[in-house]
């Protein structure tokens, strides 16, 4: 059965880089080769350029035509190697995506886990409760607020005519009290001695009274 089959192998399984590497230096093999293969045709297309028809140009053009088969091989195997290793480059993408997407996927289910193990602590009757003491906690400072702030013995409608009257009446009162005064000074405070303002004279001085009297 072994010599049929052959016996299991037992060495490390090829991994797909190691196999993109394998292929890609295979390219570069046969680049070379047909580096070759270039300088060697165009070295006779420059003596075939040179020669004279007969059996020497025949037998170089022979030659050439052996070098054009072998140049098509190998671009030919060149091709295939590169359409396989773009393959594997994508199958390798493909590969990665597929580990990133793995990856991403842990993390959510662990990140739900733990959201779940968070948000079972939280008592949503216990957070309205609370929203709604703070509600009436907001309600109570409002009224306290507007009672501190309430006037006192200020009529809330005021008549702009009973404005109006009370003003000229305290202008008046202003007048009256005006009449009393002297250049700024309160009635009170006016010297009695001197003559009333309606006199056009001024009074005589005493001693003047005495001898007209005498």
């Amino acid at each position: 059965m072994n010599r049929l089959f052959g016996a299991k192998s037992t060495g490390p399984k090829p991994t797909l880089a190691g196999a993109i590497s394998n292929v890609d230096a295979r390219i570069e093999t046969i680049d070379v080769k047909l580096a070759k293969l270039n300088a060697e045709l165009t070295t006779y297309q420059q003596r075939l350029a040179k020669m004279r028809d007969g059996p020497g140009k025949s037998a170089i053009k022979q030659k050439a035509l052996k070098v054009l088969q072998q140049r098509k091989m190998y671009e030919g195997q060149r091709d295939q190697l590169q359409s396989q290793s773009w393959n594997m480059e994508q199958a390798g993408m493909m590969q990665d995506n597929l580990k990133n997407t793995m990856t991403t996927v842990d993390a959510m289910k662990t990140t739900t886990k733990e959201l779940r193990k968070q948000y079972g602590k939280v008592n949503i009757d216990k957070i309205e409760k609370m929203q709604d003491e703070m509600a009436d906690l907001m309600d109570i400072g409002n009224d306290i607020q507007e009672s501190i702030s309430r006037s006192y013995d200020v009529p809330e409608d005021v008549d702009e005519a009973e404005l109006d009257a009370e003003l000229e009446a305290l202008g008046e009162e202003v007048e009256l009290d005006g009449l009393g005064e002297s250049e700024g000074m309160p009635s009170f405070m006016v010297d009695e001695t001197r003559a009333p303002q309606f006199i056009d004279e001024p009074p005589e001085p005493a001693n003047k009274v005495k001898e007209a009297a005498g």
